[in-house]
């Protein structure tokens, strides 16, 4: 593809232009067979997004990542600090998934389901076209002087991304602080939450500074993932490409002529009429191969399909295929790179899900009290002070709690004689003592093994150090 003159096109990328300054892209406005699959997608996804923070299993929010009270629900179940080597083994399993995907489909993900990708092209993108219209009306407004009809318009559009933006971060609040939270919020009034009305505010003024300025720079620049590309994808990886050995054949590419015999003349059935490169969202041409700007959209093979369609040659000139495949004509198959990530990705799936069932509904811990030391009471009785604390994982409170020692002969004695509850999806703390007479203790620093109790049914066992004199070893 030499004679293209197209062999520069990785020296930079393809938001710059030669001076080096910004290039806004005006993709055309896409339609087709896989746009409408798309658009399918994107919306049920969308409907997922809003409506998971208001959704609730067993009292739990569906999603939550409360971060300042460390707080994670994920599709119902609540997750605690205690918990976090569960969150770990997610993340684990998430990034083993992503590499896996993107081993086999490429970026899949950024086309289809990443949220930068659906609010900008299914969102944003569309009330663009329905307020400035298509590519070349955008391009004549971006060039026209501020007059009434571009001052119209701006103010339009920008009003309409702000109030989208301002319920993106709502959305996104309800999803850290709670749902409950943010309607107790929203009935108050912001003058009584200040605070959060300005984190409110920081958090739309990010996404309209993302979505009406920095656009397809999020996935060009900030985001990591496309540059992954490279360590990842190989040539058997299902992506979007062109067929460039059908596309160029002997003759490379050329316009199309009426009444021309092209198989005959050996030129390629790409004609070069650019549709590709006119709908790209991130301004690139397939035809130059894999590159970190595309994210697999799909736009290309729609415009291509409809030019392939409109000058009677076949379709799937860009299509989902591997480098194989074009240039071997091999199919996908599963090799032993991915099925090593499917075993991987299997053992960690078995993991989680055990610990998910031997995970207690209630999290204990009981620590000796620091800088304390042993006291020796009447009756050859050792004491110990001690902090516990109780998580309730549940959304039913707890009551009726007691302590009991099963590893020794002893008794546990609370500061507190009041009865013990924990409350719903939160926590009890206060201070102990255990009492163990000298003669039960074999060493200076015994193990025990401590039973809480709701009523006669053993909820929970934990485990701490009782401390003991020397003497009695």
């Amino acid at each position: 593809m030499a004679d293209q003159g197209q062999e520069n096109f990785r020296d930079t990328i393809g938001t710059l232009n030669e001076e080096g300054k910004r290039a806004w892209v005006f993709p055309k406005k896409p339609s087709g067979k896989w746009y409408e699959y798309r658009k399918y997608v994107s919306y049920a996804l969308l409907l997922i997004l809003f409506s998971a923070p208001f959704i609730k299993i067993n009292g739990n929010q569906f999603m939550m990542f409360n971060i300042l009270e460390r707080r994670f629900n994920i599709f119902g179940f609540p997750f605690w600090p205690q918990d976090f080597y569960l969150f770990v083994i997610m993340m684990i399993i998430g990034v083993v998934f992503v590499i896996f995907f993107t081993v086999a489909f490429g970026r899949l993900f950024c086309g289809w389901i990443c949220p930068q990708t659906i609010f900008m092209e299914m969102v944003f993108r569309r009330i663009e076209y329905w307020i400035d219209g298509d590519r070349g009306k955008q391009i004549r407004l971006a060039k026209m002087p501020w007059n009434a009809e571009k001052i119209r318009k701006r103010v339009l559009k920008w009003s309409i991304f702000f109030i989208i933006s301002f319920l993106i971060a709502n959305i996104f609040l309800a999803y850290l602080i709670g749902s409950d939270e943010l309607i107790r919020y929203i009935t108050d009034g912001p003058s009584q939450h200040g605070s959060t009305l300005i984190s409110l505010m920081i958090f739309t003024g990010v996404f309209y500074f993302i979505f009406a300025w920095f656009r397809e720079q999020v996935c060009i620049i900030v985001c990591p993932y496309g540059r992954l590309q490279g360590a990842l994808l190989d040539n058997k990886s299902i992506i979007v490409a062109y067929d460039h050995k059908r596309g160029e054949k002997e003759e490379g590419r050329a316009k199309f002529k009426k009444k021309e015999d092209r198989p005959a003349s050996g030129k390629g059935d790409c004609i070069d009429c650019s549709a590709c490169v006119h709908v790209c969202p991130t301004g690139i041409d397939i035809r130059n191969g894999t590159q970190l700007e595309c994210v697999n959209c799909t736009a290309c093979i729609d415009a291509c399909d409809h030019m392939m369609e409109a000058v009677d040659l076949p379709k799937g000139l860009i299509r989902y295929t591997s480098e194989d495949n074009i240039e071997k004509g091999e199919k996908f198959k599963l090799t032993p790179r991915l099925k090593g990530y499917i075993v991987v990705l299997g053992i960690l799936t078995a993991v989680l899900i055990g610990m998910l069932f031997l995970r207690n509904d209630v999290e204990a811990s009981i620590l000796r009290l620091p800088g304390q030391l042993y006291e020796h009471k009447a009756d050859n009785i050792i004491s110990n002070v001690y902090t516990y604390k109780l998580v309730n994982k549940t959304v039913e409170p707890i009551d009726s709690i007691t302590f009991r020692l099963k590893s020794h002969k002893g008794t546990i004695k609370l500061v507190s004689n009041t009865s013990v509850t924990v409350p719903e999806a939160g926590l009890t703390q206060g201070t102990l003592f255990i009492e163990i007479n000298a003669s039960a203790i074999k060493t200076d620093k015994e193990r025990l093994e401590i039973e809480i109790m709701s009523g006669d049914q053993v909820i929970e066992t934990t485990t701490t150090a009782f401390l003991g004199p020397r003497s009695y070893n």
